[in-house]
C-alpha cells in the first residue's frame, strides 16, 4: 500500500496542479487514492478525500447523476470502515434512494447501493433490518439473473451471513446449501468455487454448534483441495487448519494436534 499511496498522492496533485481541481482526471485520481487510503487501512483520510470527490461531483453533474451517487456509495462505505456507523448508514440510504428514483430499481448502481447499505446496516448492528433487505435484494437478483449468477450468490452469501449472527443458524445453513447445490450441479464438485463453498457449509455448521455435520464438511473440502490443487497449496492448508480447529471444538485434541503439526 505504501508505494500505491504515494504514486496517487503525487498524481492526484499533478492533476490537480496542471488541470486544476474541477479537472475529470483530477477527480479520477482523487477517487483512486481515496480507494488506496481505505484499502490501507486510513479510512479517517479516505473519508476526507470522499466528501471532496461527492462534493465535486455533485457541483458539477448534480446530485442524481450516477458518478455523483457512486460517490456517496463509495463515501458511505468509508464512513463505516471509519466507525462512524450513523453517518454511513445516512449517506447510502440517501445514494440507494436516489439511485432508484433516477435511474430505477434494477440499475445495477442501485443495486450496489442498496448492498452496501444493507452491509452497513449489519455492520452497524441493525441485524433484522439488514435481513430484510437482504431478502429483498436476493429477490431481485433472482429475477433480474440466474440464480448462480455471481451476484446472487454474494447476496445469498451475505444473508447467510446475517442470519448468522442474528441466531438464525438454520435459515443460514439453508442458504449455504442452496449456493453448494447450484455450485455442484453447475460446476463439478471439483471446481474451485464448489470446495469454497463446501468450505463456507461447514463453517456455518460449526458457527451453529453442529460439530458432526461440519467436521464431515470439512474433512470432504480438504480432500477436495488436495485432490484438485495438492497437499501443499494454501487453500489446502487453510482447510485443514480449519478442521483441526473444528476437531479442538468437538474435543478431539489428538487429531487436531496431529493436523497443524504436519
Amino acid at each position: 500500500a505504501g508505494p500505491a499511496l504515494t504514486w496517487w498522492r503525487e498524481l492526484a496533485a499533478d492533476s490537480e496542479r496542471l488541470l486544476g481541481p474541477a479537472h475529470p482526471d483530477t477527480l479520477a485520481a482523487g477517487g483512486r487514492l481515496a480507494a488506496v487510503l481505505l484499502a490501507a487501512g486510513q479510512a479517517d483520510q479516505a473519508v476526507t478525500w470522499y466528501v471532496w470527490l461527492h462534493s465535486s461531483r455533485a457541483s458539477m453533474l448534480g446530485p442524481d447523476h450516477p458518478a455523483t451517487i457512486a460517490a456517496q456509495v463509495s463515501l458511505g462505505r468509508a464512513l463505516s470502515a471509519a466507525g462512524q456507523p450513523g453517518q454511513a448508514l445516512a449517506a447510502l440510504e440517501e445514494a440507494a434512494a436516489r439511485s432508484e428514483r433516477a435511474c430505477g430499481p434494477g440499475d445495477a448502481g442501485t443495486v450496489a447501493a442498496r448492498e452496501a447499505y444493507a452491509a452497513a446496516l449489519l455492520a452497524a448492528g441493525k441485524t433484522a433490518e439488514a435481513i430484510r433487505l437482504y431478502k429483498r435484494l436476493l429477490a431481485d437478483r433472482e429475477r433480474l439473473h440466474r440464480p448462480g449468477h455471481p451476484g446472487t450468490v454474494a447476496v445469498r452469501l451475505r444473508l447467510a451471513g446475517a442470519l448468522l449472527a442474528a441466531g438464525k443458524a438454520k435459515d443460514a445453513i439453508a442458504q449455504h446449501k442452496t449456493v453448494l447445490a447450484g455450485r455442484e450441479q453447475a460446476l463439478g464438485p471439483d471446481h474451485p468455487d464448489t470446495l469454497a463453498a463446501r468450505a463456507g457449509l461447514a463453517a456455518a455448521c460449526d458457527a451453529a454448534g453442529q460439530m458432526g455435520a461440519a467436521l464431515q464438511l470439512y474433512q470432504e473440502a480438504c480432500a477436495g483441495y488436495e485432490r484438485v490443487f495438492g497437499a501443499d497449496h494454501p487453500g489446502t492448508l487453510a482447510c485443514r487448519a480449519d478442521l483441526a480447529r473444528a476437531y479442538a471444538a468437538a474435543g478431539q485434541a489428538g487429531e487436531a494436534v496431529m493436523l497443524l503439526r504436519d
